[in-house]
């Protein structure tokens, strides 16, 4: 039996893509670069705010100096924005009720910075207990660094056969690999499941009620 469900937020819980492409096409325009189509983002994102910058940047302006310049451009427009286009997969609630129910903690884990996640979680899932709501912060690597998920189990202290962790990248996949707990990949999110069954999710699936089957 699980007892705890250790999510990913964006692509997972939320669809935040089209709020974090007009985000980083602001830091661009702002610093004078040429900006993306929206869809050209989800590919770009996963690895935190820094790099998906760099991403946006063309090569030559990947300096430290100028992804700086492009980080605080994209968290000053993104803060207030956050909120525009954003919105929960459809399903999503209804599986954090029915956890909710059972008694099944809940906890996040994203690469996004923490400022960022605290708003979003509040926002959109503040009637939730969530145990643990963790994004980036100073002293913490970015996933597949599993150090984030420690954190969480020590918020929450739970044996590691008890956690699922769901997310929808390879990079999330790799997490719970390295942390040694049970992955979930999601069909839904920026990535296409050819990644997730790359990266050897322990399990995969189309819905968010189907997640109830493998607790």
């Amino acid at each position: 039996m699980k007892s705890l469900v250790i999510f990913d937020l964006d692509g997972t819980l939320l669809n935040t893509i089209d709020d974090l492409g007009n985000a980083a096409n602001e830091a661009m325009r702002q610093l004078g670069y040429p900006t993306h189509p929206l869809s050209s983002y989800p590919m770009m994102v996963g690895n935190g705010i820094s790099k998906l910058l760099e991403r946006a940047l063309p090569e030559e302006a990947r300096t430290e100096r100028i992804i700086t310049d492009a980080r605080h451009c994209f968290m000053a427009y993104y803060d207030q924005h956050c909120h525009d286009l954003t919105s929960p997969y459809p399903g999503i609630e209804l599986l954090l009720d029915e956890l909710s129910r059972r008694n099944i903690n809940l906890a996040v884990t994203s690469n996004k910075y923490q400022r960022a996640v605290s708003l979003l979680i509040n926002h959109y899932f503040g009637r939730y207990n969530f145990k643990a709501v963790l994004g980036q912060h100073d002293g913490v690597p970015v996933k597949p660094d599993p150090s984030i998920v420690f954190e969480a189990l020590t918020m929450c202290p739970t044996p590691k056969h008890e956690v699922l962790y769901v997310g929808d990248s390879g990079v999330d996949i790799e997490t719970a690999r390295r942390a040694c707990v049970e992955s979930v990949g999601v069909a839904w999110g920026f990535r296409p499941v050819r990644e997730l069954k790359a990266a050897f999710a322990d399990h995969i699936i189309e819905e968010p009620c189907d997640l109830i089957g493998l607790l």
